[in-house]
């Protein structure tokens, strides 16, 4: 059964470089250390872990605000926790609110599982990361503790995400409040192609170009490769990437003309796209774009 679940996943930082140091042994038992207080930070308050593999470990939460909390404890207990072999411990941790399943066996499931696989992997040491969407779902006193930090087109998504940090450590200077909720870059490109317009903005990312009947844009030209490109949106800024035999030729107005074979560019301002053909060659089919800031 499909419910709101917050997943928090918080891995060891350098277990490679503590197996180097200390041996197999000491670094295990250390290792295993940094999971005990991560999973008891998480039990103090109110999460179930999941499981832990190895250095990292995965707890689910009822409440954004009970995983923001057990997040900066597990992060202070391990700020205390004294060097070992010359090596300062620290994790990081990266948690999202969402749709989950908890299967029968107590294993958890989802997009929830996924956005929070993205944000651990996203934080640095002793960061405690978080969506945008978890961040407003937060309680007032924990939103004046976060800091936008950027934004993610994630694959399968149809909006970006916003990336924030939950700055843990008290007296932080670079603690800053969240005072309005986050609205992502503006990012639109306006395709033309004889008197089709299409629009790439947050509500479509990508369109695919060629021969192919099933093209967004079909491109009638013998020099056009089937799948010939596409164009995606990556956070604020518009690709095209050529996968044709005969290359794509770009131009960006008041620039010299690029050639793209198996290769990608970013588009900006306004220009033309040829495909198989120079500019010079006049082909008949060319996609006119125009980025809006």
């Amino acid at each position: 059964m499909s419910s709101d679940l917050t997943v928090l996943f918080a891995d060891v930082c350098g277990s490679t470089r503590l197996y180097e140091a200390l041996g197999d042994a000491e670094a295990l038992v250390t290792i295993g250390r940094c999971v005990s207080v991560i999973s008891d930070a998480c039990a103090g308050h109110g999460g179930r872990v999941v499981k832990t593999i190895g250095d990292e470990a995965m707890a689910v939460f009822a409440s954004a605000d009970k995983a923001a909390q057990a997040a900066a404890e597990m992060q202070a207990k391990i700020a205390e926790q004294p060097p070992v072999g010359g090596t300062r411990l620290a994790i990081r941790v990266g948690f999202h609110l969402g749709p989950a399943i908890e299967a029968a066996d107590g294993d958890v499931f989802g997009d929830s599982v996924n956005v929070a696989a993205r944000m651990v992997g996203l934080a640095k040491r002793e960061q405690i990361i978080t969506s945008s969407q978890t961040a407003l779902a937060l309680a007032p006193w924990l939103r004046t503790r976060m800091r936008e930090l950027d934004t993610l087109t994630v694959k399968g998504k149809t909006k970006d995400i916003g990336i924030f940090e939950l700055m843990w450590q008290e007296g932080d200077e670079d603690q800053t409040a969240m005072a309005s909720r986050w609205t992502p870059l503006p990012a639109r490109i306006v395709l033309r192609h004889g008197t089709k317009e299409l629009v790439l903005d947050d509500n479509a990312t990508a369109i695919t170009l060629g021969r192919d009947a099933g093209s967004d844009i079909v491109i009638d030209d013998k020099k056009a490769s089937r799948l010939h490109a596409r164009v995606e949106r990556r956070r604020d800024k518009f690709i095209i990437i050529d996968q044709s035999s005969n290359g794509t030729f770009v131009t960006v107005d008041g620039e010299p003309e690029i050639m793209l074979r198996r290769e990608e560019l970013t588009l900006r301002g306004r220009g033309r796209v040829s495909f198989g053909h120079a500019h010079l060659d006049d082909p008949a089919e060319f996609l006119a774009f125009s980025c809006v800031d």
